[in-house]
């Protein structure tokens, strides 16, 4: 069997945690902030687990992680 290739665009932006979960960033950070609270703007920083509905995709296209 050959290799899997890792689609290189999901691995930049998932991680995998010591337990196998899918950790990854929030999105809406990135431009249009002045609107935005800072309370909100607060918690898009901190980084989130992937949803279990995706993770069974993710796994697929990550196969190495």
């Amino acid at each position: 069997m050959p290799k899997i290739k890792t689609k290189r665009a999901a691995a930049k932006r998932f991680s995998t945690t010591g337990t196998g979960k899918l950790k990854r960033n929030k999105a809406y950070k990135s431009h249009i902030l002045t609107k935005k609270t800072t309370k909100r703007k607060r918690n898009l920083r901190k980084s989130a687990m992937t949803d279990a509905t995706n993770v069974k995709t993710m796994k697929k296209v990550l196969p190495y992680s």
